[in-house]
């Protein structure tokens, strides 16, 4: 009996340690569950995290891109013309016409003479840069000679570019100074406040100044145009009577003074000098005897 109530509790003691080893594997397999789906979702709210953070880096890449979106090339073209041509006047109006044409204007003109044989001008106009080839074309073939041509091309997109970020950043610190401005309560902050919106605004003339001289450049040419033209002038036969008779009388009258003049100057010059030119003449007449006397004794010896 006492065998039978061992092995009854030697089976009961086999049992629940069998049952404890069941509910200890159970709880560690749903503790393993509970950890996976733990680490499951947070590894979902990381990744949706980064699809996130990407989506936000793509967006402002694309921001980026859009705001550093360089605009068409800005170039500022002008040329330098130097013609000879034969008729001034009429090569003045065919280009005057051809500015009209093109749809340009004309913002200096002046024309100079030198003498009556040369006639110089020089005209600037400002054309359209899309004719600016074209009106080049047409003013040199008014020409009979190009004696200069100079082309040169100022590229501004970068300064343009550079001209509007600075614009945009102006813009954005005076609406902050505006509102700063608005909701100051001391006069001394009012006072400093006013004064950098002052500066702000003024900065923000000057670039929108410096912007609108570029664009103006840039869609219309500068050509200045010098030209020349010489002149031959032919005289013409004179109708006047050549009074030849007269001129002749004129001038054997004015030979026959000079000659009357030469004659008194000589006879001045003899009466005058005449005290002079006896001393020389009584000494010229000593010293050719002394001569003679000298020679004379030598042929003697």
């Amino acid at each position: 009996m006492k065998k039978m109530v061992r092995l009854l509790a030697l089976i009961s003691l086999c049992l629940f340690l069998a049952a404890c080893s069941s509910n200890s594997k159970s709880e560690e397999a749903k503790m393993s569950s509970d950890q996976s789906a733990e680490m499951d979702s947070g590894q979902a709210d990381m990744e949706e995290k980064s699809q996130v953070a990407l989506d936000n880096s793509t967006k402002q890449e694309a921001a980026a891109q859009v705001e550093l979106e360089v605009p068409n090339q800005m170039v500022i073209y002008q040329a330098d013309l130097q013609l000879r041509v034969k008729k001034f006047e009429q090569t003045i109006q065919n280009i005057e016409a051809q500015v009209v044409k093109y749809g340009g204007y004309i913002s200096e003109s002046n024309v100079s003479k030198d003498g009556v044989e040369q006639v110089s001008g020089r005209i600037t106009v400002r054309i359209p840069q899309k004719n600016f080839q074209a009106f080049l074309h047409d003013a040199e073939g008014q020409a009979a000679e190009v004696l200069q041509r100079n082309i040169t091309g100022i590229d501004v997109t970068e300064e343009f570019v550079d001209l509007e970020s600075r614009l945009k950043s102006k813009r954005v610190v005076e609406e902050r100074l505006t509102l700063f401005m608005k909701t100051a309560e001391k006069t001394e902050d009012l006072l400093k406040i006013s004064a950098d919106l002052a500066a702000v605004q003024e900065d923000i003339e000057t670039i929108q100044g410096r912007m609108k001289y570029l664009e103006n450049q840039t869609s219309l040419s500068t050509i200045h145009i010098s030209l020349y033209e010489n002149k031959v002038i032919v005289p013409n036969l004179e109708d006047e009577d050549l009074n030849t008779w007269d001129k002749t009388k004129k001038q054997f009258m004015k030979s026959t003074n000079m000659l009357l003049a030469a004659i008194s100057g000589f006879i001045v010059f003899i009466v005058g000098n005449l005290p002079i030119l006896g001393i020389i003449a009584i000494a010229a007449v000593f010293i050719t005897l002394y001569i003679k006397k000298v020679r004379k004794r030598k042929d003697n010896n």
